[in-house]
């Protein structure tokens, strides 16, 4: 069972960065791919990027390519995406979640979710 708990949410102005973080209860984080989800209301859930187990290899949708960023600390069981050049339509709920490496897309554990607002 992992928990996942993000923070680093807010209100941010059209341009502006933040970043969210999201921290792991789990003794076996590295065992984990990890991934940002995001849903704004109305819209379907969107994967925005995900994270291998070592950090190496990361995807990212297209409509963050360039400006976000996911990293990750094992050391730390945390999960990190740096948002850059925000757009109003990244106004959304963000969410951390978990796959096992033996079904790395099928993503069984979540967090809560924080809100991203970007304002004009």
């Amino acid at each position: 069972q992992v928990q996942l708990l993000e923070s680093g949410g807010g209100l941010v102005q059209a341009g502006g960065s933040l970043r969210l973080s999201c921290a792991a209860s789990t003794r076996t984080f590295s065992g984990y791919t990890m991934a940002w989800f995001r849903q704004a209301p109305g819209k379907e859930r969107e994967r925005v990027a995900h994270i291998n187990w070592s950090g190496g290899i990361t995807y990212y949708a297209d409509s963050v390519k360039g400006r976000f960023t996911m990293s990750r600390d094992n050391a730390k069981n945390t999960v990190y995406l740096q948002m850059n050049s925000l757009k109003l339509e990244d106004t959304a709920v963000y969410y951390c979640a978990a796959a096992d490496l033996s079904m790395p897309d099928q993503y069984d554990y979540w967090g809560q979710g924080t809100q991203v607002t970007v304002s004009s």
